[in-house]
């Protein structure tokens, strides 16, 4: 995952009245954490932010005032209704370090005809190094059948990346497909009719 760069300016002023006039701005408030350092309250361009933040665990390379800081995006907090990003929590990391993050599961593939599959986890915990996070973990279910199982210990994890997980977690459960008669389901919608 390559790191977006943004420009990010050192903000002094805190509170709902100034959140509100720096998103009227088109800025987002924004604090940089971890390393044991002081919390660095910074304001972010909204519509490079809102773009560098749609992927899980985003990357950002951040100038601020001349100073480089690598940083992993950690909690996005939006506005219920509107949607727009009102503050970000963004942890520092360096290059080599590990963190642990949740990555999406994504399946692919098809299963044998007759069966169905039914995803138990949609993001597992790993352990990667910051600056090579996976974007997605695959899970390839092509020609499985009914009665098989993948669980955590199967993942095929990214070169450097440790399973934080229980290996005994399912993932996907693969079941038979369960045929309803046409008659079966013309009865059940006339029993549902006949009880409203």
């Amino acid at each position: 995952m390559s790191e977006q760069k943004l420009a990010a300016e050192v903000r002094t002023e805190f509170g709902k009245g100034f959140a509100r006039r720096a998103r009227m701005a088109n800025l987002i408030p924004a604090v940089i954490y971890g390393h044991g350092a002081e919390p660095i309250h910074i304001t972010l361009p909204a519509k490079a932010t809102t773009l560098a933040v749609r992927k899980a665990n985003a990357l950002l390379s951040l100038d601020v005032n001349g100073e480089e800081h690598l940083a992993l995006v950690k909690d996005v907090q939006r506005d219920p209704i509107k949607q727009i990003i009102e503050h970000i929590d963004l942890l520092t990391v360096i290059k080599g370090e590990k963190v642990t993050v949740d990555i999406p599961v994504h399946i692919v593939g098809e299963l044998a005809p007759g069966s169905v599959f039914n995803q138990e986890l949609t993001v597992i915990s790993l352990e990667a190094e910051a600056t090579h996070l996976p974007t997605a973990i695959e899970v390839d279910i092509e020609g499985r059948s009914a009665g098989q199982h993948i669980h955590a210990s199967d993942l095929v994890l990214p070169k450097g990346s440790v399973l934080l997980a229980d290996a005994d977690a399912l993932v996907v459960h693969i079941s038979e497909a369960t045929e309803v008669s046409e008659e079966e389901a013309q009865a059940d919608s006339a029993a549902a009719v006949a009880g409203e």
